[in-house]
């Protein structure tokens, strides 16, 4: 080999050597001219006003929306209205039978009943309340019962006609005289009334009418006896 050719050699072989030390260079500056390009794109990609979308497998799965249940607000209870029941108003209970027993009095019977010792006389047809055997039936009338209605005199009763007449609680025998123009003393002569004290609500006496001048009703006075009941 002419040294020309040697020359010609080396400078082959030294710019093949030039271009193998190049050819890395380029490429890696265009690697990295590549990778600034494409972050701009990226960040401008992501960045706009429209994201692109990414391909599918690319693309991440987007949660599906789980409905929450919203409880309804809880339905009002209707309150229950009580209504009252209507008082009952209480009966009076009817007449009832009593069976008279040992120590009973027609006072005590008409007490523990509340009744008046008159209506049971009344309704019993007892002419003497201190005649009153036991075991004997005695009807009880009921509370609102009264006495019947008195059946009025007739006026034109004759002197000295007798009529009967049922004792009422407070009467004594001068009460009884004034009502009817008698005497007490007469009275109690014509009913063997030998204590005019004795006489009791209830009994029936026999009155003499208009055998003493009409005198103003008498009224009595503290201390004066009055009819009781028989006992």
């Amino acid at each position: 080999m002419t040294e020309i050719d040697s020359e010609a050699a080396d400078v082959i072989e030294s710019y093949r050597k030039r271009k193998e030390r190049l050819v890395p260079l380029i490429l890696g500056g265009l690697a990295i001219v590549l990778l600034v390009v494409g972050i701009f794109f990226v960040v401008l990609w992501f960045t706009g006003d429209s994201p692109p979308v990414l391909p599918g497998f690319l693309a991440s799965k987007t949660p599906t929306q789980t409905v929450t249940h919203t409880p309804l607000p809880p339905t009002a209870t209707p309150t229950v209205t009580l209504t009252l029941a209507p008082t009952l108003t209480p009966t009076p209970s009817g007449p009832t039978v009593y069976i008279v027993e040992p120590g009973d009095t027609l006072s005590s019977i008409a007490e523990k009943f509340g009744v008046e010792i008159v209506l049971l006389m009344a309704l019993n047809n007892i002419t003497d309340p201190n005649q009153l055997f036991v075991n004997t039936e005695i009807t009880i009338p009921e509370l609102s019962a009264q006495l019947p209605t008195k059946t009025p005199l007739p006026e034109n009763l004759y002197p000295g006609q007798k009529i009967e007449y049922q004792i009422q609680p407070g009467d004594t025998l001068e009460t009884i005289a004034a009502e009817f123009n008698s005497t007490a003393e007469a009275i109690a002569e014509l009913n063997e009334i030998e204590d005019p004290n004795s006489i009791g609500v209830g009994q029936i006496i026999l009155v003499p009418v208009n055998i003493a001048t009409p005198t103003p009703t008498f009224t009595p006075v503290a201390g004066e006896a009055t009819a009781t009941t028989g006992s």
